[in-house]
């Protein structure tokens, strides 16, 4: 069972009617949750979506939609794909 609190939590994915949601309680730590999709704030119901949640009693009580954490975990993850899928110089370019 997940602990009451406070959590971070990103939308896995979603699929067959449920969205599987990874909640963050530290760098160490970290639970799947699965909810039906209706459950979380509309704008937060997508893939990578960060949210801001509540457990109490193993249930899930409130969840937020973080828009700019969504936005700053996306443009960080394309910087690192741009940065990794560059060819490295050739010993022709210096």
């Amino acid at each position: 069972m997940i602990p009451d609190g406070q959590y971070t939590a990103v939308v896995d994915r979603i699929e067959d009617g449920l969205a599987a949601v990874v909640l963050e309680e530290d760098a160490t730590d970290a639970y799947e949750l699965l909810v039906e999709p209706a459950e979380l704030p509309e704008d937060g119901q997508h893939a990578d979506a960060v949210l801001s949640v509540e457990m109490q009693d193993g249930e899930l009580v409130e969840a937020r939609y973080e828009a700019s954490e969504t936005k700053e975990r996306r443009e960080s993850a394309q910087s690192r794909f741009d940065r990794l899928s560059e060819r490295p110089p050739s010993d022709d370019d210096e």
